[in-house]
């Protein structure tokens, strides 16, 4: 059908109360996605709604940038939704949510969220010296991981980080209840690297909170993997582990081989972009002058 179409959308949530980006099966629990489909929902499509994720997110993890696409044909042969009105409408019916769409583009038919996705960024945030007598300020609450520690060896940590770039098995960095162990463990980490992070609410805070953050780059990742790496990196920084025994986890490639308790919580961890190949952009863009010039006189 000429007015059905094919929309990539990006979106940011914070991910304290949804169980992951998708779908969840339990009764009581939900995820990003059926919110996300409950929007699209109620723009009255002809077709069901069902969107494809591109990076699903665990659960109480957030992100600053995830994406997916959607199929979407409206009644009447009223042509597609330009791209700045589908944002708008989807915010609208997501305003109760801690979720909203940051931009849309329309894209071929053939086009996938998921197996498109050239290279996904996390960032995890660490604050340091942090205890109960000592609480964060409430713009960073449930938004870093707090160590008591008020210093890190942050030599060790970067030597540590390092080995983790590159083609190889992660296997001891798969998380032990994987839903998914058929998946290649062999991964790719172009960026893995440890910088002194930022705060809004440091220049208003009656204490200075040294934050810190490790960026991994990738173009797809294990279940919990990022959580997993984090831990044992920041055990290397509390002088728990040391940079060889890391290396050794790193050759197990065994997750059995994983120190208990070592994963980084959820909530520090962030999903903060999600890239395609420069060609789709193109096509994304040809596409939208396209739709803005067939829909210039359409009524909504």
């Amino acid at each position: 059908m000429h007015n059905r179409a094919r929309y990539l959308i990006f979106f940011q949530y914070i991910g304290t109360k949804y169980c992951g980006a998708v779908k969840v099966p339990q009764p009581g629990s939900t995820g990003v996605q059926e919110h996300l489909e409950d929007a699209i929902r109620r723009l009255r499509p002809l077709n069901p709604v069902f969107l494809s994720i591109s990076s699903r997110t665990d659960s109480g993890v957030h992100a600053l940038s995830n994406s997916a696409h959607f199929d979407l044909q409206r009644k009447n042969d009223k042509p597609p939704f330009p791209e700045d009105r589908l944002v708008d409408y989807l915010n609208y019916h997501l305003s109760e949510e801690q979720i909203r769409i940051t931009h849309a583009h329309r894209v071929p038919d053939n086009f996938h969220a998921r197996y498109c996705a050239q290279s996904r960024t996390y960032i995890y945030r660490i604050a340091l010296g942090i205890t109960h007598s000592s609480p964060l300020p409430l713009t960073e609450y449930g938004l870093c991981w707090k160590l008591s520690n008020t210093e890190l060896d942050v030599g060790a940590m970067q030597e540590a980080i390092a080995l983790l770039v590159g083609t190889q098995d992660f296997s001891t960095f798969r998380a032990v209840n994987n839903d998914m162990p058929f998946v290649n463990p062999v991964k790719t980490l172009t960026v893995a690297s440890i910088q002194p992070g930022g705060s809004f609410a440091q220049a208003h805070y009656h204490r200075e909170i040294p934050f810190w953050e490790l960026t991994f780059k990738g173009r797809s990742f294990l279940y919990k993997q990022v959580r997993r790496m984090t831990g044992a990196v920041v055990a290397v920084g509390q002088g728990k582990l040391s940079v060889p025994q890391l290396k050794e986890l790193l050759e197990a490639r065994d997750t059995l081989a994983y120190p208990k308790d070592m994963a980084a919580p959820a909530h520090g961890l962030f999903l903060t972009r999600v890239e395609y190949k420069e060609t789709d952009l193109q096509l994304m863009k040809q596409t939208s002058e396209e739709l803005s010039s067939s829909s210039a006189n359409s009524e909504d």
